[in-house]
């Protein structure tokens, strides 16, 4: 059974991490010497580099402040950044999160700074772990999936095994979100004939179209070097890969970073910004796109790789399924789940769907991942620009497939 942590704004968290947050990056250092100083697995660093103002940061920032999984929050500011730390505090304060922030300038300095955050972390701490446990049901959950390193084999064991688990939380009410549009490219068709309305069916094709400019005008798309060499030979075959990661059920809307699903069902993640080319390539890393998907509030991340990956992440936790059975033996230490079993006969797609989603509900009535263990806690939050999303892409009406 899942017991949550109930928050003041209603939501329930699977862990209650006190996260302390840079502001920029000249506040980098003093944060994360206190969450050093700290030394708890639940006392994580997360951080906004920039000293310019970007609205899109500025949103991720509080939907990460105020995730569920947040019990409280120290805010570390330099003092002459353009990020509003003031509304960022009042955010986190009005979720009914208990708050403080720190202002280098005002605070006397680096080391007075530190100081002052070990007192503050440690007060915080005290407020997250006097929060309300509440039974949690899978129709709470918000399951986000995410595929990097991927290799010849992961279009054919970890992607698809994923793709039944979410079937089975799709079907159970949870909210399960994939991505991403850029790696998409070419399944567009099918993925509007499993859009609840044709209007969404519409949005869907326009999202793609979308990424399928920004990649061309950057000259670069999401078929990596690393790719070839583990096997994929065009982006086709790399799409129809992180397709499967999806499964069958209907789609339900699509999300942008910091949107929130209204209800549970299947909900496809358009992490490429609108309009042109601005900041660079949409993700500079795959934790870029965790991030986005914790900010849609994902409880955990199932991560799967075929060439191998090690990054785990802050606030929610990383589920790591490799799908390349030599990767699985090699970097054993690091992967929770090994599709690679499909590959040499020793199990079937329903068999780790079926361990995948057991896994799921394990994470989420604490059990802790191997990254987790690993103390992995990556964060990265770079600028973008995106437009609110209309009607079409969040249907009102939960119709029959398009």
């Amino acid at each position: 059974m899942i017991s949550g942590y109930l928050r003041a704004d209603g939501r329930k968290g699977i862990r209650n991490v006190v996260a302390v947050a840079y502001l920029v990056e000249c506040a980098h250092h003093v944060a994360r010497r206190i969450v050093d100083a700290a030394d708890h697995p639940d006392v994580h660093l997360i951080g906004f580099p920039g000293c310019y103002p970007n609205a899109y940061a500025g949103r991720v920032m509080e939907a990460v402040a105020t995730h569920p999984n947040v019990g409280g929050v120290l805010l570390v500011s330099l003092g002459c950044e353009s990020f509003n730390r003031e509304r960022l505090r009042e955010a986190i304060a009005a979720s009914g999160r208990p708050v403080e922030l720190l202002v280098i300038q005002e605070a006397g300095g680096t080391a007075a700074t530190i100081a002052a955050g070990r007192a503050a972390v440690a007060r915080l701490q005290a407020a997250a772990d006097a929060a309300p446990r509440a039974p949690m049901a899978v129709d709470e959950l918000v399951v986000a999936t995410i595929c990097g390193g991927s290799d010849g084999t992961s279009g054919i064991t970890a992607n698809p095994a994923v793709g039944r688990a979410f079937d089975r939380l799709v079907a159970e009410g949870a909210t399960c979100i994939f991505e991403e549009t850029g790696e998409l490219v070419g399944c567009e068709t099918i993925m509007a004939d499993r859009a609840i309305t044709p209007a969404l069916g519409a949005e869907i094709e326009a999202t793609v179209a979308k990424a399928e400019r920004y990649y061309t005008i950057m000259g670069f798309g999401s078929f990596a070097p690393g790719n070839a060499e583990g096997g994929l030979t065009t982006q086709e075959e790399k799409s129809m890969g992180a397709y499967s990661k999806s499964g069958a059920s209907p789609i339900s809307g699509i999300l942008k970073p910091g949107d929130r699903a209204p209800s549970g069902g299947l909900y496809l993640l358009d992490v490429v910004p609108d309009g042109e080319p601005r900041f660079g390539f949409p993700n500079i890393s795959d934790n870029a796109e965790i991030v986005e998907l914790i900010a849609c509030g994902a409880h955990l991340t199932l991560f799967t790789t075929g060439r191998g990956s090690v990054v785990g992440s802050a606030i929610a936790p990383v589920i790591k399924i490799c799908a390349n059975p030599e990767t699985a033996r090699r970097l054993a230490a690091d992967m929770d789940i090994n599709a690679g079993r499909i590959l040499e006969g020793e199990a079937s797609l329903d068999d780790l769907g079926h361990e995948i989603h057991a896994r799921v509900l394990a994470v989420a009535a604490g059990e802790r991942t191997v990254s987790e263990a690993l103390g992995h806690r990556e964060f990265i939050l770079t600028y973008k620009a995106f437009e609110p999303i209309g009607p079409a892409c969040l249907p009102r009406r939960a119709g029959a497939m398009a």
